[in-house]
């Protein structure tokens, strides 16, 4: 039985629970960091804490799947907002060597997360001024980047965006974006001096022009000098890559997958969170989990089936102008996973129509396929996150030696991605008086009392329909909310057998 570390980005079930229980599923004992060494929301967690964990763990693990940013600065929202020294963060990076002295044989796979410009002006998930400086700080962004590609000629769009802001304000901003840069450059050396065994530098909410873009390509420039490619990924990323890691450290071997898309037309789909189109975020997330594009489907160790957009990714559903159009045919897609299933071949589905939880209409039109037999659903946030979730269920459903197991994993899935995301987060929020999306405040236990109320009978539905009569019992906990908004969920269950 291999022995699993995991220190997450943070506590929250998608970026902890979901990748213990996939590793779970294939028999490896999974241990994670003390309560108190790991972030809650925009509280650091105790990186002293987590130093002596680790180092006593270490010598009797067989792999160690590591963020970077909750190792050195507390989380991967702390790492946005505190104000450590550059030299304190290396010193606490050091550990990872200090580990593999300790045990030689310990794999380390490590990845850290290029720090993102958000979309929405949250001062919690960012440093607190983003509440007000947001909009300039993305404008500033952009033109920075465009202006580093295309030379003088975006100089005036720069210099305005830059008076436009405090200049206190901009170089505190700039200047952690620097510190966690010079983290990263440290992991490809360790990567390059073998202390790594693998690195995942991802892009979290990016796109085409910014300054996440710009750090990708100087960090893309030291992989070349250090010849590291074969073992680095640098792709549009975050809070799923404890999954991929995981599929890599438990199965090693690299596998095939066929892909199916829900348009002929879906590889060219264009995302909201992401900087390249569907087919190469794809590519990108099997490579990460240690997967090829297989050339047939008779060649293929499991089928991803992709529901693409039409044309792009769409905020709110339904969405009939660039989501559901004639470039796909939902029906022609569930059938063909039908016929997969029927076939006996294992497969695992990303729903990347919309970010933010299933698509409804594909969702409905599931209910009619025997949704216990897929090896691994996901629909959660982002694309990325979505697709590095089923990847790895692909890759690791194979493994599973309980099915109770597998079970848990996948319809957790179902009731996170689905039940809440796509249709009670929604509801909830239209009980509550005008909440804000940053902080519910005192409407959280009302927020709560509702979720309980309209998703509990759901949960219990969607069981009996789907899973009753295969020798598996559902034992669920007390739903409620991760942090104090309402962007995700906690659903507490296990599957048991008899």
């Amino acid at each position: 039985m291999t022995r699993l570390l995991l220190i997450p980005p943070d506590t929250r079930p998608p970026t902890l629970e979901h990748p213990a229980q996939l590793a779970r599923m294939t028999g490896a004992e999974v241990r994670v960091p003390p309560p108190e060494a790991l972030p809650h929301f925009f509280t650091p967690g105790d990186t002293a804490v987590l130093r002596a964990w680790l180092l006593d763990e270490a010598q009797e693990a067989g792999a160690l799947v590591v963020c970077l940013e909750t190792l050195t600065l507390g989380g991967m929202i702390p790492a946005r907002r505190v104000s450590d020294s550059l030299n304190v963060v290396l010193e606490r990076l050091d550990v990872l060597r200090e580990a593999r002295a300790l045990n030689p044989k310990l794999r380390i796979y490590a990845f850290g997360v290029i720090v993102r410009v958000a979309h929405d002006n949250d001062p919690h998930e960012e440093k607190p001024y983003y509440g007000e400086w947001g909009a300039a700080l993305r404008t500033y962004s952009t033109a920075f980047d465009r202006h580093a590609r295309h030379g003088a000629a975006e100089h005036p769009t720069l210099e305005a965006a830059r008076v436009a802001l405090p200049p206190e304000v901009l170089a505190d901003w700039v200047g952690t974006r620097e510190r966690n840069r010079a983290l990263h450059l440290t992991a490809l050396d360790l990567l390059a001096s073998g202390t790594l065994t693998q690195l995942c530098l991802t892009l979290d909410d990016t796109t085409p022009y910014g300054l996440a873009a710009f750090d990708r390509r100087m960090l893309e420039a030291r992989a070349d000098e250090l010849g590291v490619w074969d073992r680095l990924d640098v792709y549009p990323g975050a809070d799923e890559v404890p999954c991929a890691l995981i599929a890599q450290a438990l199965r090693p071997q690299r596998v095939q997958a066929w892909v199916t898309y829900s348009g002929t037309l879906g590889a060219g789909a264009e995302l909201i969170y992401e900087d390249r189109p569907a087919g190469e975020l794809v590519r990108a997330h099997l490579r990460a989990a240690g997967c090829v594009l297989a050339d047939s489907p008779g060649e293929a160790d499991f089928v991803l089936a992709v529901n693409t957009p039409g044309i792009r990714q769409a905020s709110f559903q339904p969405d009939f102008a660039t989501v559901d159009t004639p470039h796909r045919h939902l029906p022609a897609f569930v059938d063909r996973m039908r016929d997969d299933l029927a076939a006996g071949r294992t497969v695992t589905l990303a729903d990347i129509a919309y970010p933010n939880g299933s698509e409804r209409r594909l969702w409905t039109l599931m209910q009619a396929l025997p949704l216990a037999d897929l090896a691994g659903y996901a629909a959660w946030n982002t694309a990325g996150n979505t697709l590095g979730s089923a990847v790895a269920f692909g890759k690791l459903a194979p493994l599973a030696q309980r099915p109770a197991d597998h079970a848990e994993a996948l319809f957790a899935r179902f009731v996170d991605d689905a039940l809440y995301q796509a249709f009670a987060r929604a509801e909830v929020r239209g009980r509550l008086d005008n909440p804000s999306p940053f902080d519910l405040a005192e409407q959280r236990g009302a927020a709560e009392a509702h979720l309980r109320q309209i998703i509990a009978p759901r949960i219990q539905d969607l069981w009996a329909r789907h899973f009753a009569g295969r020798a598996l019992t559902l034992e669920l906990g007390e739903p409620h909310l991760a942090w104090p908004r309402l962007f995700t969920g906690v659903f507490p269950l296990r599957v048991r057998e008899g």
